[in-house]
């Protein structure tokens, strides 16, 4: 079954990264066709995407009332790829892999948040679970501004046993958890080839996931709430990673 990507952003960067099967594009009848809807109707004749103008109620009425902003995407699945694609692509930059693993993350803006800073600082794949977690559906697409467009997606039938593949392969596993064992993020070497891992929201890490990582590191915290929410968490880290890379 085809997706229906929607939002601006989300449709822009589909069509620029071009890695799906292009069907149509819907654009809101009288629409002004300037700015980032201006481009996407560009990049859909560059590509030779047939352009439809519909009625917004019927786009109101295909999308469930979401905040399509004038504009939807037929197309394919999305292109989901092996973790060797990831490690390659590593190689290929003369990078230390940089990896994101999700931990069944249920949110789709959560996740979508978490993909929008991998690809911001240059992730070369996010490995996620094949049950109990939020695939890369529209929704993702859209809390993401279209960011996964452009990234590697695994999907694994058992992060345990892939985390020890990555261990294999000569990348160190991190756990993000508030756990006593765990060591302040930014007081810990970060520049070498890595996984970040992230748990589900409260739950955390699963005990499997957090026993086969090589340590766990942890935000200090100030204030009165117990804990941050996994995407502001995870994006503070994976920021400061990169950041750790790019001094080195």
């Amino acid at each position: 079954m085809a997706d229906l990507l929607y939002g601006r952003n989300a449709v822009r960067e589909a069509l620029r990264a071009r890695r799906r099967a292009f069907q149509r594009l819907l654009v809101s009848a009288g629409a002004q066709e300037t700015g980032t809807l201006g481009e996407i109707v560009r990049l859909a004749g560059e590509i030779g995407v047939p352009v439809e103008r519909i009625d917004r109620r019927e786009l109101d009425r295909r999308l469930l009332d979401a905040n399509h902003q004038g504009v939807a995407l037929e197309c394919g699945d999305y292109p989901y790829v092996d973790l060797d694609d990831c490690l390659t692509l590593a190689e290929e930059r003369n990078e230390p892999a940089l990896l994101l693993m999700l931990d069944h993350i249920q949110d789709p803006q959560n996740v979508g948040t978490l993909l929008r800073t991998a690809e911001v600082v240059g992730v070369h794949g996010v490995i996620i679970p094949g049950r109990r977690a939020a695939e890369i559906t529209p929704a993702v697409v859209n809390a993401s501004a279209g960011a996964v467009e452009h990234l590697r997606i695994v999907v694994v039938s058992n992060l345990a046993a892939t985390i020890e593949r990555v261990q294999h392969a000569g990348v160190w596993v991190v756990g993000v958890e508030d756990d006593e064992r765990a060591r302040v993020f930014d007081e810990v070497d970060l520049d070498l080839p890595l996984t970040l891992v992230l748990g589900a929201e409260g739950a955390g890490l699963a005990r499997l996931t957090r026993e086969r990582c090589d340590f766990l590191v942890r935000l200090p915290m100030r204030g009165r709430i117990a804990s941050l929410n996994v995407a502001v968490a995870g994006s503070i880290v994976l920021y400061h990673a990169w950041r750790v890379r790019v001094r080195g």
